[in-house]
């Protein structure tokens, strides 16, 4: 699959590195993401797939963009007051790279839209703020052995997991199983410092980029401290109890 001279142009700073060159673009090009969220996590992650070249991004999100998003949502402007999330971005991202697929879905991830907007999907970024969603997509990129890479950003404390369930690998519900949240813990009654959403979203995306150019495989579990701006990375180990990944 040969870049165009746009493509050429548009990416030559990937071209130069000996990480990505005309090869590693091509994957990129041939790629196939899936976002669900278009929110602080999202609009990161989508901005910087889309400006790599991912070919084809698919992105969901069933809300409308309030002022009060505009702290940390940094897809949005003004002008996008009242307008279906999904199909904002899908205007935003057009205006940044007009050479990829772009599929916006105004829409709930449910468990009877799940395997129609997400089958051809090679890799899926949760960018979710809540329980039931990660759940979902944790169950289902079980099932069919995709790779997941969830985000999570709550007041000054994020965390970034990698789930790649293309060989064996513990699963979202071992570290949280179902059942031990006590709250729903969201930016809409925990607060969020804005910045720290920008680090965690573009943590995912580069994630991503890094598996599609074979540059990282395996899981991990990353946590950023918003205030410190330090890390720790944890191992991840398979509950034997766990209910969604446990093989009894």
């Amino acid at each position: 699959m040969a870049l165009d001279d746009k493509e050429r142009l548009r990416y030559s700073r990937h071209l130069l590195l000996k990480e990505v060159g005309e090869a590693g673009q091509n994957k990129l090009k041939s790629a196939n993401v899936a976002v669900v969220g278009c929110g602080g996590l999202g609009s990161p992650a989508l901005l910087y797939l889309a400006a790599s070249g991912i070919g084809q991004l698919t992105f969901i999100d069933d809300d409308e963009v309030e002022l009060s998003n505009l702290q940390r949502q940094i897809m949005y402007k003004v002008n996008h007051l009242g307008q279906s999330k999904a199909k904002a971005a899908g205007k935003v991202l057009t205006s940044l790279n007009n050479q990829i697929v772009l599929n916006p879905v105004h829409a709930r991830l449910s468990a009877e839209n799940l395997d129609a907007l997400l089958a051809d999907a090679d890799f899926i970024l949760d960018c979710s703020d809540n329980f039931k969603t990660r759940y979902l997509l944790n169950e289902y990129c079980l099932t069919k052995q995709k790779v997941l890479i969830s985000g999570a950003a709550i007041a000054t404390q994020g965390q970034v997991m990698v789930f790649d369930f293309r060989s064996e690998s513990p699963c979202y519900a071992c570290l949280f199983p179902e059942g031990s949240e006590q709250v729903s813990q969201n930016c809409d009654n925990f607060g969020v410092i804005s910045p720290l959403l920008g680090v965690i979203g573009s943590m995912q995306a580069l994630y991503t980029v890094n598996m599609i150019l074979g540059h990282y495989s395996g899981s991990v579990f990353k946590q950023v401290d918003g205030l410190t701006l330090e890390q720790k990375s944890f191992g991840l180990f398979k509950d034997p109890e766990c209910e969604q990944c446990a093989s009894g």
